[in-house]
């Protein structure tokens, strides 16, 4: 035999290894709905995983917001095109647990796939808010995180505050926000992102009052919505006024879009958002970042009492091989790592969702190189949580999230009082309940 045909031999089996070892990477298809400086870290993640083995590949696919790619992953499950895995966010939780032949429950598809899953690992608040009513859980906790008050500091000294003490109640809000403005030192004392999630959802938890009946949902699908107290009617009506004085500015429904552009640009000194903003902020933020606490009003007993969790979790989709759900599963044990978990609380903000991974963070030393980051943490911990404060689980409630930033709206432009906005909020949310037990029965 020739050294051409020699050659060309150990070149066409060198080229049919690499096409085998090419074709021996299963492929996994993950839709997320993180952007910006997430997406970014996100993507690393992936291409770690991707890297620390041969025999899996996980695509990631940035599909919009949390309801654009939820929405559009419905579709694909119509048209037989569904991903592996789907990022759901935690409204959407209720929905996704009735959704019982599009998904693959996570402790199922561990435990068949033999992978290490233990739900004692994760923090309490996680647990709670994502297994079913045996204790089984359902989704992946990927990213959860809270909401925080983020305050620049050069302004609060501009003002003559203190920057190492942040407002506590709400009333100091109002204060520190008249004298920020007085000074010159902004236009705008504060504004909030997500107001649903922020100045209602959580806003109820910190102060121990229901949203609905049945637990917030957790008891069953004839829930009803509650939200139409004096405490919620009052908060809304001081926002609108706060908003009428000058030193607060309404960032928009939905996610309150302009919110976060007001706090990079020094409009407003204070920002409530999410604690997994805290990489884009610290990207964007020209200024020294202090953070705080929600507030609370102090005249309403127990407050404060804790915060609950948003962000999101994975969702197995059915439709899919066996060689791909044992690649799906790999890949969430390779997350469950407290190196990895620690890591990613550290870069982007969301909380460390198991605690091993809390406690790495603490032997690194990184709460107290980076104070403020176990803002969210405390919060979240700051009590044991009660049938008010553990979270929620309504069915169509990214619609009814929805609704209840269309009435916030209507209060701020002054079409109507906190107590007509939540009254008509908690009417059109009921219809919707009402909706989905009829389509779930």
């Amino acid at each position: 035999m020739s050294r051409f045909t020699l050659h060309a031999l150990a070149v066409g089996v060198a080229t049919a290894s690499l096409s085998l070892s090419a074709q021996a990477a299963t492929e996994i298809s993950w839709w997320h709905a993180m952007g910006g400086q997430l997406g970014e870290i996100l993507e690393e993640m992936t291409q770690d995983f991707n890297e620390s083995q041969d025999d899996y590949h996980v695509t990631p696919s940035y599909r919009g917001t949390y309801t654009e790619t939820m929405t559009g992953a419905i579709a694909a499950f119509r048209a037989n095109e569904q991903p592996h895995i789907l990022q759901v966010f935690e409204v959407g939780t209720g929905t996704m647990m009735n959704a019982k032949g599009a998904i693959y429950p996570v402790y199922e598809l561990m435990e068949e796939h033999g992978r290490a899953f233990d739900k004692e690992a994760f923090l309490p608040a996680v647990v709670g808010y994502y297994t079913d009513t045996n204790g089984n859980m359902l989704s992946f906790p990927f990213n959860s995180s809270t909401p925080i008050m983020y305050y620049n500091r050069d302004m609060f000294e501009e003002a003559g505050l203190d920057p190492e003490q942040p407002p506590q109640t709400w009333d100091e809000v109002a204060d520190f926000s008249r004298q920020i403005v007085e000074s010159g030192a902004a236009s705008c004392g504060f504004t909030t992102s997500w107001p649903s999630w922020v100045m209602l959802e959580n806003f109820s938890a910190w102060h121990n009052v229901p949203l609905g009946t049945l637990e917030n949902g957790f008891g069953g699908m004839e829930t009803e919505f509650t939200f139409n107290n004096e405490l919620v009617a009052r908060h809304w009506d001081n926002l609108h006024d706060w908003q009428e004085e000058g030193v607060f500015k309404w960032g928009g429904p939905g996610s309150g879009p302009d919110s976060e552009p007001m706090f990079y640009s020094q409009d407003c000194a204070i920002f409530f958002g999410s604690s997994a903003s805290r990489a884009d902020v610290a990207a964007n933020s020209e200024f020294e970042v202090g953070f705080g606490m929600q507030p609370y009003y102090d005249d309403v007993e127990g407050a404060p009492q804790n915060s609950i969790i948003g962000g999101a979790t994975l969702w197995a989709l059915q439709g899919h091989s066996d060689d791909e759900y044992e690649a799906v599963a790999a890949f969430f044990e390779y997350l469950s790592q407290p190196e990895v978990q620690a890591q990613w609380h550290q870069q982007t903000g969301y909380l460390p969702i198991t605690q091993a991974a809390w406690d790495l963070s603490q032997e690194q030393g990184y709460y107290e190189e980076n104070p403020g980051a176990d803002i969210s943490l405390k919060q979240m911990t700051l009590n044991e949580p009660t049938e008010n404060s553990k979270g929620l689980r309504f069915g169509n409630f990214v619609q009814i999230r929805d609704i209840i930033s269309e009435e916030m709206e209507a209060v701020m432009t002054g079409d109507k009082s906190g107590q007509e906005a939540a009254d008509e909020a908690v009417a059109r949310g009921n219809d919707l309940l009402r909706d989905f037990e009829a389509a779930n029965q």
